[in-house]
């Protein structure tokens, strides 16, 4: 039952908090494509994790029955997406130092992230740095968020596992003593039908 609230709850927590980046960066890739210029590695592996993390979290929560089933593969791959979120906050490192309030002309926001510009094409400074923040922290707040699912994941799976071990070492004693009864009471019927026998045949 805890499981099952702490699961639901943080999944429902990240589909929330993945949305936003997703549609963010999500602009960023529609608007060098239209400039016909390379996505920048900083905006682009964020920008899959989030679309792969928000779909892996959609389908866990409305397929929760098989989760439930298959919670240490579910715990894996949450410990999978963890370490690519981090990857993706590695490479956007850069925009924690801009300043979007005020960014000065000449020092322009997307200089300090590996080169995001576009060459000859000009943005309004404010709104696509506060964009990117937003998803970098975003993707911050969902590492937490896996590592919660990924644990609770782990100990329903692990609980399972251990349950279905008892269950196992129950039948085989079970059929162990069954078979041993059936064996007592054979081996006793023969020998009464031999003494039966012997007291008739004297």
């Amino acid at each position: 039952m805890l499981f099952a609230i702490v699961f639901v709850c943080t999944r429902f927590s990240q589909i929330v908090t993945l949305t936003p980046p997703v549609g963010m960066l999500s602009w960023f890739v529609g608007k060098f494509n239209d400039a016909n210029v390379l996505t920048p590695n900083a905006i682009l592996v964020l920008f899959i994790v989030t679309v792969l993390a928000l779909a892996w979290s959609v389908f866990t929560l409305l397929a929760y029955s098989r989760s439930s089933h298959n919670a240490l593969f579910v715990a894996f791959v949450d410990l999978c997406f963890l370490g690519a979120l981090v990857a993706g906050i590695y490479f956007l490192r850069g925009i924690q130092f801009a300043d979007c309030q005020d960014p000065a002309r000449d020092e322009i926001w997307f200089n300090k992230i590996h080169d995001v510009g576009i060459p000859g094409f000009s943005w309004a400074v404010n709104k696509p740095c506060a964009m990117l923040k937003a998803s970098w922290a975003f993707a911050i707040m969902n590492t937490v968020f896996f590592a919660v699912t990924a644990f609770a994941a782990w100990s329903h799976g692990d609980s399972d596992v251990y349950v279905e071990r008892e269950q196992i070492v129950r039948r085989r004693s079970h059929s162990h003593s069954g078979s041993h009864s059936r064996r007592h009471r054979s081996h006793s019927g023969s020998g009464h039908s031999y003494q039966s026998a012997r007291r008739v045949y004297v």
